[in-house]
């Protein structure tokens, strides 16, 4: 039988407090009190719930903004649209860049780009005259009572153009006369072609370089000590005799970045003077044609 060994005076809640201060005294802490009002480690310690062991704290605004962003979660077909517009920005960028770097027009003064406006319409003039020197002489064509006698006359007129254009024929007028003084060497082929071309395409008629007839068909090449014209060697100063407008030839090789300019950067130097008459005398043998005919022969 098992005795009772409840000692008087004592009931089951005290047995409860000593055995709950025997453990605690084990652990090395003190058992919290129980009281009346129900105040234990609470009221010992100045309140509060004390803390769970190992909970870690919760994390602050910041903090989950991060987690948010990084790393991006993106799968595979917006890493490729992505990819693809940023090489279309790259490319676009380097476009632009070269685009702006390569105008010779981006770094011109209000005045040179007043010049280059004059000389476009100078051009656009020259096209309609022509347009209109055409339109009449259809006209003459159809209304000349003595067509044949008409055409021939327009024949030998069209004929006389064209021998100056190829230099069969000297011709004169008016026009500048162009000098490059070249001490340095410098000045190559291309660049006197170059000023060639756009003598042209300001309207030249007739052009002669140092005693050369300058044609369709001339070619410039380097040579020791000077340029090669045709075959024909001449050396500096290269002398240009061009017959047309004069308001139209010279602002072309005066252009921001033009020839003038582009010579100059070569340490030559480009003189350019206006005359009322510039006599073109040099002239080209006229070449027969090995295979072209005419369809009338």
């Amino acid at each position: 039988m098992n005795e009772d060994r409840t000692v008087p005076g004592e009931g089951p809640e005290e047995h409860r407090n000593e055995t709950a201060g025997a453990a605690a005294g084990d652990s090395g802490e003190t058992a919290p009190e129980t009281g009346p009002a129900g105040a234990g480690w609470t009221a010992r310690n100045g309140g509060g719930a004390a803390p769970e062991a190992g909970r870690p704290s919760p994390p602050t605004g910041r903090e989950r903004l991060v987690r948010g962003l990084w790393p991006p979660r993106m799968n595979r077909n917006q890493l490729t649209v992505a990819l693809l517009l940023f090489v279309l920005g790259l490319g676009l960028a380097i476009q632009v860049r070269s685009t702006s770097e390569s105008d010779p027009l981006r770094g011109a003064r209000q005045e040179d780009l007043v010049r280059i406006l004059d000389e476009l319409d100078s051009r656009t003039e020259r096209l309609d005259d022509e347009k209109r020197r055409l339109e009449d002489l259809k006209s003459e064509l159809e209304n000349s009572s003595d067509q044949a006698e008409e055409a021939r006359r327009q024949t030998r007129e069209r004929a006389r153009q064209l021998g100056v254009l190829a230099g069969t024929v000297a011709a004169e007028g008016p026009g500048i006369r162009m000098v490059v003084d070249d001490t340095a060497g410098t000045v190559e082929a291309h660049m006197l072609l170059d000023a060639i071309q756009e003598l042209r395409a300001a309207g030249a008629e007739a052009i002669e370089v140092n005693g050369v007839r300058v044609v369709t068909n001339t070619y410039f090449t380097d040579s020791d000590g000077g340029v090669r014209v045709d075959g024909r060697k001449v050396a500096p100063p290269y002398r240009f005799e061009v017959i047309g407008k004069p308001q139209d030839l010279e602002p072309a090789l005066n252009i921001p970045g033009g020839v003038v300019q582009s010579m100059e950067k070569e340490q030559a130097t480009v003189t350019i003077t206006r005359s009322e008459k510039i006599v073109v005398d040099a002239l080209r043998s006229a070449e027969r044609p090995d295979y072209a005919q005419s369809p009338s022969q």
